[in-house]
């Protein structure tokens, strides 16, 4: 048996089991998707948005990048974020970066990665912003660790300056903004503290109105 036709092979014995267990769920899921979360997380095989939610499909909207950034010109992000804000009217929209990152740590090198140097320079940016905050004594884990969830703050900042999160607030949806981190080491989400929820959370120069 083929890679392939044991990948396949193991969805049906996965959409069998559910049938089994719910004759109903698939039904459900064909009608409609109402989840109440937009995840962004990292696009690391190691981070399953539903898995470690303990979700199920259909629960979370998910949209994944290398190092989870919310890039403006990036319209593949920005168009998941505004369907799940107009469309799907999700309550909470969540950037999820990790420990252990490849794309941050790849971002601290000083080399060439071809095609994603331009993608990794947005990381770099975040390094030079807040150098003068990484002392001497951080340890290089520590400094990796850090960046990442200086990274996870500023992406969330950058959800919140899009035109769509800025009209939803603007109009009295019920929206928030989180930055979580996950720890591929023990399974562990830790939140950030990172909560916006209108536009006096971001710096006015970034209001449309």
């Amino acid at each position: 048996m083929s890679l392939l036709e044991a990948l396949l092979k193991k969805n049906e014995e996965w959409a069998a089991k559910i049938n089994e267990e719910d004759p109903t769920f698939f039904p459900r899921l064909a009608n409609r998707q109402s989840p109440e979360y937009l995840w962004i997380g990292c696009s690391d095989s190691r981070v399953p948005a539903n898995q470690l939610l303990g979700l199920f499909p259909g629960d979370i909207f998910v949209h994944r990048n290398i190092a989870n950034l919310v890039v403006h010109t990036d319209l593949n992000c920005m168009s998941v974020i505004k369907y799940a804000v107009d469309v799907l009217k999700v309550k909470h929209i969540i950037v999820t970066g990790h420990y252990d990152c490849g794309g941050i740590r790849a971002a601290m090198q000083r080399q060439s990665f071809d095609l994603i140097d331009g993608w990794l320079r947005n990381i770099k940016d975040i390094y030079v912003k807040f150098s003068d905050s990484f002392t001497s004594e951080m340890t290089d884990k520590q400094r990796l660790d850090y960046l990442t969830e200086l990274n996870v703050i500023e992406q969330a900042k950058n959800v919140c300056h899009t035109t769509c999160v800025q009209e939803a607030w603007a109009n009295g949806q019920d929206l928030t903004v989180h930055g979580f981190i996950y720890s591929v080491e023990d399974g562990r989400l830790k939140d950030l503290n990172v909560n916006f929820d209108n536009l006096d959370k971001i710096n006015d120069l970034y209001h449309i109105r």
